[in-house]
């Protein structure tokens, strides 16, 4: 579930749409030529993707021969024209990143993947973006530099998991049941219920963990709101 963002500036559009998928075409590099395969995703607190990959995958010995990669994220399911959806193609470099805030992200992101993730030829990596190029549709075209992308809050991540504990089942107004909130960042949460995820951006960045507790009551509040338009049509 990925709104369409496209009336965004590039960064910002860019930066939704990362965050907002738990899947990309993954591209590396294969006696030089492209091999491309599909990966699940998350994002660290600053916006850089996370993969798990297995040491026996083909991509992963790629990576190991050469940790130049390629991410395609896209937000084109559903539209009669496919091409009017907005994707980004993220160049940058793989590398094993052995952070608990990596496995923890990650795992918030894709709790299947706990059932695997401590098996021996399994590792998690970050990709450190140098640029992405977005494609909003037609003729709107941009190249991104890497560090427009990241948005950091050190204090923000530290308060993460209780601030997610806190209001993990938020009702956010989103359609159907079992929604749970598995992160929070700068721009705004991520969450899932069962296969399914959804994004909601904050309505501006927050930097500490006071800030993102309002910006969490005023989503819900606007959720709220709706709900009780709703009923009285």
């Amino acid at each position: 579930m990925t709104e369409q963002k496209t009336d965004l500036m590039p960064a910002e559009c860019a930066r939704h749409l990362v965050r907002a998928c738990d899947r990309g075409a993954l591209a590396t590099l294969l006696d030089g030529a492209p091999y491309a395969s599909l990966v699940l995703t998350a994002c660290d607190h600053g916006g850089s993707p996370l993969l798990l990959l297995s040491d026996l995958a083909e991509h992963t010995r790629n990576i190991q021969a050469d940790g130049r990669v390629s991410l395609l994220f896209e937000n084109t399911a559903g539209l009669d024209d496919p091409l009017t959806g907005a994707r980004v193609t993220l160049q940058g470099r793989a590398e094993i990143c052995t952070s608990d805030a990596t496995r923890a992200r990650y795992l918030a992101r894709h709790p299947s993947a706990a059932g695997y993730a401590d098996f021996g030829d399994f590792n998690f990596y970050r990709v450190g973006i140098a640029r992405a190029h977005l494609v909003a549709g037609f003729g709107m075209i941009d190249w991104v530099e890497g560090e427009a992308l990241s948005v950091e809050a050190p204090a923000l991540a530290a308060a993460e998991a209780e601030i997610v504990t806190e209001y993990a089942t938020e009702p956010f107004g989103l359609d159907g049941e079992g929604w749970r909130m598995t992160g929070i960042d700068p721009l705004g949460v991520d969450l899932r219920a069962g296969g399914r995820v959804a994004r909601l951006d904050f309505s501006a960045p927050v930097a500490d963990p006071d800030q993102a507790r309002a910006a969490v009551q005023a989503l819900a509040r606007a959720a709220r709101a709706k709900e009780r338009q709703r009923q009285a049509t």
